[in-house]
């Protein structure tokens, strides 16, 4: 049954796709398929039943957005089974310790999210969802057609019952776990040659690397990045070893959001979300977003909000899409840097990707780099380029300072440190603050 579900979402995602000429039509098919969704969710979700309280259906986007926490601490009335919490955790933490990902809680699987904000939360898909999820992911990312020949490498911290479901004679998924050494996975991925090769893009550029020095020897059709934000020294550098573009995955915990099309543009998949815009700057191109995916009825997420923040694409897409584009996905919140004003003791706040440009200004000879914010007063960072590494700590201090500067900050004090790499399994963050601001500092 679950083949026939999937085939069927990847006609229709095909389909919608093509479907939808105009923002106003595609806002009131999602209105409907969110109706849809409140008249499964409400009777079966104590959580959700409660919190919308004496509001009416039509009226949920006045619903104040949940989080993580919120989802975790509600999480066994939340969900439709009535799935407890802890036999959640038990089945998840019991796959991650023995590598062994296909036990279930009875058709539903169970998955644990990276935690890397210090909040580990957990998701369960059902049978039918997964198939779905599948035929979405498969529509939207696979190159040419479902019944063409594909062989998928997919290198990730966990594996899931959610990609090896999909399995079948012409579209072959192999998992390759982040926490064994890179080195170790080159023989068992030439043999496999994919078509197609995910991955974060710490692991692209380390694979991008091989490929250069000529221990890799696979030249995939397409190559996805996942999983972390996908810094531009890193895309040109894979582009480059690969010949190929660097095409994006947007997927969380939360759901799975968007994915580049043909031309490279990130779009919103608005055939199974809806996603809601918080700005956060004047220009309203920023924006944090409130998530409702109207594709999940196990974990209902029904106006959940990221911490993330995207921007938002302000000219049109040469697709003709009308699904809303993002320039890129900029980071968390937690990794917006925050020094104290020239003139006071009010804050001003330099988004991740001021950081990484003024970085990338310096010079096109730096290769790896790493910048973290200690505390108001001081950053650290780390850069690797083959020459001039001082002169090139100089132009990188320069800029730093200017940016910080012309957004009204006390320059901090900078100080530079050896560039490692990160180890396998932890997610690669190249601007990164491990502070949290304070009024008494």
């Amino acid at each position: 049954m679950e083949i026939v579900a999937l085939l069927w979402q990847y006609l229709k995602t095909r389909r919608l796709a093509s479907q939808f000429t105009s923002r106003a039509q595609l806002e009131n098919w999602q209105e409907q398929q969110v109706q849809k969704l409140l008249r499964f969710v409400l009777p079966r979700s104590p959580f959700y039943r409660e919190r919308f309280g004496t509001l009416r259906p039509d009226d949920w986007r006045e619903l104040a957005p949940i989080d993580k926490k919120l989802m975790m601490d509600h999480f066994s009335d939340l969900n439709t089974l009535g799935i407890e919490k802890e036999q959640a955790f038990r089945v998840a933490f019991q796959a991650e310790d023995s590598r062994d990902f296909t036990p279930q809680i009875g058709k539903v699987t169970v998955g644990l999210s990276s935690g890397t904000s210090g909040n580990r939360g957990i998701f369960l898909v059902g049978s039918k969802e997964r198939a779905r999820w599948a035929g979405v992911i498969l529509a939207k990312a696979l190159p040419g057609r479902l019944w063409n020949e594909h062989r998928i490498a997919f290198f990730l911290r966990a594996n899931s019952n959610l990609y090896t479901s999909v399995n079948r004679r012409r579209t072959r998924f192999s998992f390759f776990d982040l926490l064994l050494p890179a080195a170790e996975h080159f023989t068992r991925l030439n043999e496999f040659s994919p078509t197609v090769l995910v991955a974060p893009p710490s692991m692209l550029r380390f694979l991008a690397e091989a490929k250069r020095l000529g221990k890799l020897e696979v030249s995939p059709g397409k190559i996805i990045s996942v999983a972390e934000v996908l810094d531009p020294l890193d895309e040109v550098y894979i582009r480059e070893a690969f010949r190929q573009p660097v095409h994006q995955i947007y997927q969380c915990t939360e759901g799975f959001l968007a994915v580049t099309c043909p031309y490279g543009t990130i779009h919103v998949n608005e055939d199974i979300i809806v996603m809601e815009k918080e700005y956060l700057d004047e220009d309203r191109e920023r924006f944090y977003p409130i998530i409702t995916d109207f594709s999940r009825t196990t974990q209902p997420i029904i106006r959940y909000r990221l911490n993330d923040i995207l921007t938002e694409k302000r000219t049109p897409c040469l697709c003709g899409s009308v699904y809303t584009a993002l320039e890129r996905i900029e980071g968390r919140a937690d990794d917006v840097f925050w020094f104290k004003h020239v003139n006071g003791d009010s804050w001003v706040s330099v988004f991740p990707d001021f950081i990484r440009r003024a970085v990338m200004s310096a010079s096109g000879e730096i290769k790896e780099y790493k910048v973290r914010q200690i505390h108001s007063a001081l950053l650290e960072v780390s850069v690797q380029a083959d020459e001039r590494q001082r002169l090139l700590q100089e132009q990188v201090r320069d800029q730093l300072q200017d940016i910080v500067m012309r957004l009204g900050g006390k320059l901090p004090e900078i100080t530079f440190t050896p560039y490692e790499r990160e180890a396998g399994g932890k997610k690669m963050r190249r601007v990164e603050r491990v502070f949290t601001p304070s009024e008494t500092e």
